[in-house]
């Protein structure tokens, strides 16, 4: 993948790209919700990172060699750190609880990952602009709108808890990517985060007593499973890290805002999941505030780094 100024791009690819990752990041929230039917929650991440990852370090080898990995111990370490924070506990844990929520209010609630950098942020003492902080009041609003009334139907207060952890996991991981040493080639750091992520998920559900029994899974389990691993995983992040060669931030950093939207009617008309006015309120003041702290926090391309935080869905 070579870069390329975002004005060398045709629009026609660009927004190829882009409607990739507003379609395939926003549907594998359902495509774990169908997985986890007949499939261990921490293993069926297992499976879908490390098969993910040998994929995408074999295609890195092939093509370069192994200089996209020869990097320092604390370059390493930074990635399996990252990996354990984004994958193992990150997505591991909203499997868990799409066993008990639904994909969209699953996905509605992890669209406060925005928010949760922001306030890592004046933790360390930088100061967002006014219009950030309005947007972080305002999309915390939405979580905890839906998060006290659970989106207005049956669902389990637990899940919610779960998810919102999840979602801290993740902030936390994205936010220590760019200040902790990572390797230079982004797909290697993605490789070994998958890597060790789903090493981190085999071990964990192994010892909370998860265990895989082939003849239990359904073939539609299967099928999501192989979807979330090609698709969601490989061609969801190849496009989003041309995206950030080849296009304006801005304008990449919109699927933060559109991947909840497109979770949720996927889960409505797919698997017929429960869609109240409370979610769809909550839902678009959550959204609110994370298209207002996006568009108020526009990181200069150059120093964008494209870490796997969003393969974990």
């Amino acid at each position: 993948m070579t870069s390329n100024a975002p004005g060398h791009r045709s629009p026609l690819l660009v927004w190829g790209a882009l409607v990739i990752v507003y379609v395939v990041w926003g549907s594998t929230y359902l495509g774990i919700k169908i997985t986890v039917e007949t499939v261990p929650p921490m293993l069926s991440g297992a499976l879908r990172f490390v098969t993910a990852a040998l994929i995408l370090g074999g295609v890195l080898i092939a093509r370069k060699g192994w200089a996209p990995f020869r990097m320092t111990r604390a370059q390493f370490g930074g990635a399996a750190l990252v990996g354990l924070l984004l994958l193992t506990t990150g997505n591991g844990m909203l499997a868990i609880a799409e066993q008990h929520v639904s994909s969209g209010l699953a996905a509605l609630l992890v669209a406060s990952v925005p928010l949760w950098l922001v306030v890592f942020r004046i933790v360390v003492r930088d100061r967002p602009k006014v219009l950030t902080l309005a947007g972080v009041l305002v999309g915390f609003g939405g979580v905890a709108a839906l998060s006290l009334n659970g989106g207005g139907g049956p669902t389990s207060t637990t899940g919610i808890v779960v998810v919102l952890a999840a979602s801290l996991s993740w902030s936390v991981g994205s936010f220590l990517s760019a200040r902790i040493p990572m390797p230079a080639n982004p797909f290697a750091a993605s490789t070994i985060e998958m890597l060790v992520g789903g090493a981190g998920l085999a071990v964990t559900g192994t010892s909370l007593g998860e265990r895989l029994d082939i003849a239990a899974i359904s073939g539609r389990s299967l099928t999501a499973l192989v979807y979330l691993i090609l698709v969601g995983s490989l061609v969801g992040f190849t496009a989003f890290t041309w995206l950030l060669a080849n296009a304006p931030i801005s304008l990449v950093s919109t699927y933060a805002y559109v991947n909840p939207a497109v979770a949720v009617v996927l889960g409505a008309l797919i698997v017929n999941e429960h869609v109240s006015s409370q979610i769809v309120l909550g839902g678009v003041v959550i959204l609110l505030g994370v298209a207002l702290v996006v568009s108020t926090e526009r990181r200069p391309k150059a120093a964008q780094h494209p870490t796997p935080e969003e393969v974990r869905v």
